[in-house]
């Protein structure tokens, strides 16, 4: 009676065992479905350009003050970006719409150099831009484009952030042409200025930038080509190494036609 007590007990302990496998088996595929679902929408929050979400809205910052220290921003509290320097274009990041403060730091400190909330919409993209002499610091919320531009057109945003050169007349020379040929597509541009958005053909473009009235380059860009529906915010920035006041230009990818990943 001993041994078939104890067989029972162990086929009762296999039959567990058997039970727990099969249980095991049943989930596993959902737990991998579950964790691949997670696993994209943490993917997703990494690309600069994120659309089509309904949960959030997303926000970037571009950090363009001329002789700021490194920056650490807050949203709400919460640190979400680590000493960013002049010229940086970070990648947009979710955060629930809603109204929110968005502080900037001297990076590692509490100091404050600027902070200003917002209202963030649902489905909406935005820039953070952080702009001026260090003196006058600025934080501007920006709503950006988040939706395609016109078949065969390009959009461009130009936002004048160079603190030192005057008026501009901003040029897109086309792949083949040369500037003399070629009509500004922006006339006596002044800092500060946050333009909307411009639809142009697609194509191939060179940016030149030149004193209001005159045909004498202060920045002259290398040849880019602009996707068909694309979205980009053309920023001119200050020079910073060199002593004489001089431009560069930095863009910025507002929206690309979604692609699969």
């Amino acid at each position: 009676m001993k041994i078939q007590t104890e067989d029972r007990v162990a086929a009762s302990l296999l039959l567990k065992t058997m039970r727990g496998v099969l249980w095991f088996e049943r989930h596993k595929r959902q737990a991998t479905t579950l964790l691949a679902a997670t696993m994209t929408v943490f993917l997703l929050t990494g690309c600069q350009n994120v659309t089509g979400s309904i949960e959030y809205s997303q926000v970037r910052i571009i950090t363009v003050s001329p002789n700021a220290p490194g920056i650490d921003v807050y949203e709400d509290g919460n640190i979400i970006a680590y000493n960013l320097g002049f010229g940086t274009i970070t990648s947009y990041v979710p955060i629930t719409p809603g109204s929110h403060s968005l502080v900037m730091k001297s990076a590692g400190t509490t100091q404050v150099l600027i902070s200003q909330a917002g209202n963030f919409g649902y489905n909406k993209q935005y820039t953070v831009l952080v702009s001026n002499v260090l003196a006058s610091i600025q934080e501007q919320i920006l709503t950006d484009q988040s939706s395609s531009a016109p078949t065969g057109e390009v959009s461009l945003r130009f936002i004048d952030e160079a603190t030192q050169i005057g008026g501009v007349d901003v040029y897109l020379v086309p792949s083949g042409a040369t500037l003399a040929k070629t009509n500004p597509i922006l006339q006596d541009l002044t800092f500060p200025t946050v333009g909307g958005y411009t639809n142009v053909p697609t194509g191939s473009y060179t940016i030149v930038v030149c004193a209001s009235g005159t045909t004498t380059p202060l920045y002259t860009g290398s040849t880019n080509s602009y996707a068909q529906g694309a979205a980009r915010s053309i920023i001119l920035v200050d020079q910073q190494i060199l002593s004489t006041p001089s431009v560069n230009v930095l863009t910025a990818d507002d929206y690309d036609t979604p692609t699969s990943f």
